[in-house]
């Protein structure tokens, strides 16, 4: 196996070392090459550095929309056929969209790694994009957004503290957008966003598993080689105003009977060494059923249904949010009052030596397992490379987070986890719902 189960030698897990090889084409596709013959399957990806970022106010969604767009055909691949030429050659595929990137993935018997090379040059050489296609997906995205957001309990949480925390960050829309504004676009709006974000330049190609890497590099020549250089992707930076004082909202949900606390800080993009400290910190109160909010709100003082939270990291900025179920007689603001004990102990005094070390531990653990499979370190090295602007981190991030002390800990407690610095969201039941 290409990572060893986690070996702790004087608290660091020693896991096997990812091994990996880089290149650029001539039209600017970054190419990484991770060699495992451990199993006899083969990941072709790739990652095209666009999300809802990249979107303009009023045409939100695009992003996600091509997600599934770019699953209607090709040139060369008829429409409805692209999953049923996976899946008869022994294969599975998938992609998903965030804020920041859109990934899209096959999993073959490596045998069949010139197929899954060929259909992501086509996606990128050949896509068809016409009526049909955009009308077609956008029912399935509309029947998407129903059921996982309007319809689905707690469904718009994200959403609605997305609008709250951020004002001039195209963070402030969700992924999956505004239907009104899809509706909207033209046709010729969607070409332009695919001539301006799908090209080669703009995207990092992962071959990872068993494959022979001069047969690779020949067919990765051949299929994305040929492919033009596209205009540079000139990045825009927005920034937001550091939240000084509590923001609150309100928000009706019809389809919850309980009301939900939602507390919301933002913190800094993924990239920084202070997020990494929040990370240790969000596992440390909130983490799991042994976390300190877990263990003194549900467990103790049977105060709520569930308490956790949620770290959203992204690449310009993140959120940290917290979130609780009350029972019985007790109220959000009970809730509140707990969880801003617990934060104002880490902000005073440092954790105990034994949860620092239980803390280490668990993050050695992620570590190992967010490497344990070819289809995750594949999603790995593009995303370092990508995202992160380091592609070494799939190997020495966990060295950062074992550099961080409990002093840190607590002054980035401090820094960030004020109740001036975050946004108090009540989530209800819509009054309606009440009366029925």
């Amino acid at each position: 196996m290409m990572l060893s189960a986690a070996l702790l030698l004087g608290g660091v897990a020693s896991a096997q070392k990812v091994d990996f090889e880089e290149y650029d084409l001539d039209n600017g596709m970054h190419v990484i090459l991770h060699n495992d013959p451990s199993a006899p399957v083969v990941v072709t990806s790739v990652m095209y550095h666009v999300g809802s970022k990249d979107e303009t106010p009023d045409r939100t969604g695009f992003a996600h929309f091509f997600e599934h767009l770019l699953f209607e055909g090709t040139e060369n691949i008829k429409r409805g056929e692209w999953m049923k030429i996976v899946t008869s050659n022994g294969g599975v595929n998938n992609a998903n969209t965030s804020d920041d990137r859109t990934y899209y993935y096959e999993v073959f018997p490596s045998n069949n790694l010139e197929l899954g090379l060929w259909m992501e040059s086509e996606r990128l050489m050949h896509p068809v994009i016409n009526k049909i296609g955009v009308d077609t997906q956008n029912e399935v995205v509309k029947e998407e957004k129903r059921t996982s957001f309007d319809n689905r309990p707690y469904g718009n949480i994200l959403t609605v503290v997305k609008e709250n925390m951020f004002k001039n960050h195209p963070y402030r829309w969700s992924t999956i957008g505004s239907m009104k504004d899809l509706d909207a676009a033209t046709l010729e709006e969607f070409q332009a966003f695919n001539k301006k974000f799908y090209t080669p330049n703009n995207a990092v190609l992962v071959v990872a598993g068993d494959f022979e890497n001069k047969q690779a590099k020949e067919w990765i020549q051949k299929y994305f080689g040929p492919i033009k250089k596209g205009e540079v992707v000139v990045k825009k930076t927005f920034l937001e105003d550091p939240i000084s004082q509590t923001i609150h909202a309100t928000y009706e949900d019809p389809n919850i009977q309980i009301p939900m606390l939602v507390a919301s800080y933002r913190t800094p993009s993924m990239k920084t060494r202070d997020a990494r400290v929040l990370d240790l910190i969000s596992s440390y109160l909130s983490d799991g059923k042994s976390s300190k909010l877990y263990k003194k709100i549900v467990d103790e003082k049977k105060m709520a249904l569930q308490i956790g939270a949620v770290g959203f990291s992204q690449e310009d900025y993140g959120m940290y949010i917290i979130y609780g179920l009350p029972m019985g007689t007790f109220k959000s603001a009970d809730l509140l009052k707990e969880i801003d004990e617990e934060v104002v102990k880490i902000q005073t005094d440092l954790i105990s030596e034994k949860d620092y070390q239980k803390l280490q531990n668990t993050f050695d653990n992620q570590f190992v397992n967010a490497n344990s499979s070819v289809e995750g370190i594949a999603e790995n090295l593009a995303k370092f490379h990508l995202l992160y602007g380091d592609i070494h981190l799939i190997n020495s991030e966990i060295e950062l987070y074992h550099s961080i002390t409990r002093e840190e800990i607590r002054d980035v407690a401090k820094k960030y986890l004020n109740p001036n610095q975050r946004l108090i969201l009540d989530y209800v039941p819509s009054k309606e719902q009440a009366h029925n």
